[in-house]
């Protein structure tokens, strides 16, 4: 059994913590701590189709299974760290400040733009983009990707975008549309932030 401690606490959700594996610095752990875990067993689903059509992963962490933990069980992904070794920020921590994103401007523009592609190119259905499930992983202290971290699926009764790239490209579109107004939105007290958002 896998202890954790509470100081290894990296992020928290509505649903789950996560927290740095104590094994290994370069995973970490989510721990289902509300509701049934059917989200995350939906998840985990989706990244084992992902898997089979062998797509990049450069966007996404990589799932590496289930383990049991004092606090439950839990499901192991990769840990998104900065070049200098710190965990990755939200991109919702950037855009909610005017200065980081003057500063990272024009590497917050490039690592959206890259995110919408490699989601087409990939076919990579998620069930909403938010701020605070994208992580902004700086490469170098002036470059960076965006890597996104949570509700990766299709919540669809009927998830007929899963078995057409057309279709898959017609959800994601309009997805990342909802992605880009409530950015709009929810950071409008940020004047630097139409240099990033179209």
């Amino acid at each position: 059994m896998i202890e954790l401690d509470p100081h290894s606490l990296v992020g928290k959700g509505l649903h789950r913590e996560c927290f740095v594996h104590p094994d290994d610095p370069t995973r970490c752990i989510k721990i289902v701590v509300a509701g049934t875990g059917i989200e995350e067993r939906r998840e985990q689903a989706c990244y084992a189709a992902l898997a089979r059509r062998n797509v990049s992963w450069e966007m996404l962490p990589r799932f590496h299974g289930r383990v049991l933990t004092n606090l439950g069980e839990g499901a192991v992904f990769d840990l998104v760290r900065d070049y200098d070794h710190r965990i990755s920020l939200t991109l919702a921590h950037y855009v909610a400040s005017r200065q980081l994103t003057a500063r990272h401007r024009a590497a917050l523009c490039r690592a959206l733009a890259d995110l919408k592609k490699y989601l087409l190119d990939n076919r990579i259905i998620t069930m909403t983009l938010k701020p605070k499930n994208i992580l902004f992983q700086l490469e170098a202290a002036d470059a960076g990707k965006l890597v996104i971290v949570d509700n990766i699926g299709n919540s669809d009764l009927i998830p007929l975008a899963n078995y057409s790239s057309r279709l898959a490209r017609w959800k994601i579109n309009r997805k990342w549309r909802r992605f880009e107004r409530s950015m709009r939105r929810d950071y409008a007290a940020n004047d630097a932030l139409p240099g990033v958002i179209p």
